[in-house]
Parts: structure tokens; C-alpha cells; sequence
């Protein structure tokens, strides 16, 4: 799976739990300041793609996370893990 496919997973998740514009979920975009999502939206944006990649993502590996294309890096690395 390519870092293309894994930011539509992701962007489609950030849209479902926290109903912001498509088009703002881009690599560059913080999720607090640009996204307005707390932790626990981070928590379950990041469950949400989960449970469609099934895969794990630990809770405390999501503290470092602050924008959009860290959450792609960290998918990548799980998604390449469990391939």
C-alpha cells in the first residue's frame, strides 16, 4: 500500500470523526490547529484506520503526532510491518 492510499484511509477517517472539509486533511495539516482534534479525536481517527488497515497502533506512539504526514509516517511503518 502506497503513502497515497494510506492518506485516503486516513483522510477518510478524519472526515467520519471529526467532519471537517476533505480537502484539509493534507500531509502539512496539524490536527489541533489546523483540524481542531483534540487527543481523543487523534484516539479515534487513528482506530478508525485500524480497524481497515488491521493493524495495531499503540497509544503512545500517537504523543509525537501532531501533524497529518506523522501519522502517515507512523502508518507506513505498521502497514510495512505486518505486510
Amino acid at each position: 500500500m502506497d503513502r497515497d492510499q494510506l492518506l485516503e484511509i486516513l483522510r477518510d477517517a478524519t472526515v467520519s470523526v471529526l467532519g471537517c472539509d476533505p480537502s484539509a486533511v493534507e500531509e502539512g495539516a496539524d490536527f489541533a490547529d489546523d483540524l481542531d482534534a483534540d487527543s481523543l479525536a487523534l484516539v479515534e481517527i487513528i482506530m478508525a484506520v485500524e480497524d481497515r488497515l488491521d493493524i495495531q497502533v499503540p497509544e503512545e506512539e500517537l504523543k509525537d503526532v501532531k501533524k497529518v504526514g506523522k501519522a502517515l509516517d507512523l502508518l507506513e511503518a505498521k502497514v510495512g510491518a505486518s505486510a
